[in-house]
């Protein structure tokens, strides 16, 4: 699990402490909002295996600091929340996502998660990236795969 300070205390020996305490990353205030937002993407992408900004699983590709998927290098137009469901899925390739954990990643906490969004999201993601990359595990969430492997990931 990734560890990010988020604190007012800037002083050197302070940040040293909270790196030798075990935190990955440290960001004093005031901040600005999108280098926050990177820096939790840093961490996520390091903490699941991904040093760089691209995330790919066969021919999909997923490039996290530009926002944009493609399959077979041919760009796919995705709306804000259908990006968002991608990137989890890409993040987190082979296990099975709860559909809760997806609701909660992408949704604020006054969401209603008896909603079928997701269901919606995910029938729309596998029309534009391919239908054999999501698998539907019943009662468990969903998986992302490569359709041209042999075996399932995970």
């Amino acid at each position: 699990m990734p560890v990010l300070i988020l604190t007012a205390r800037d002083r050197w020996s302070e940040k040293v402490a909270g790196f030798d305490a075990g935190a990955d990353d440290y960001l004093t205030k005031p901040f600005y909002t999108e280098e926050l937002l990177a820096r939790l993407r840093a961490l996520l992408r390091r903490s699941a295996g991904h040093a760089s900004a691209t995330i790919e699983l066969g021919d999909l590709r997923l490039d996290t600091r530009a926002g944009r998927a493609s399959v077979n290098g041919e760009p796919v137009k995705l709306t804000a929340l259908e990006y968002r469901v991608l990137s989890y899925l890409m993040h987190h390739q082979g296990r099975i996502v709860p559909r809760t954990e997806l609701v909660e990643h992408i949704y604020d906490q006054d969401f209603d998660r008896d909603s079928n969004t997701i269901e919606v999201f995910i029938g729309r993601l596998r029309r534009k990236v391919g239908a054999g990359r999501i698998l539907t595990e019943r009662g468990l969430g969903y998986r992302l795969v490569d359709p041209r492997s042999d075996v399932a990931l995970g």
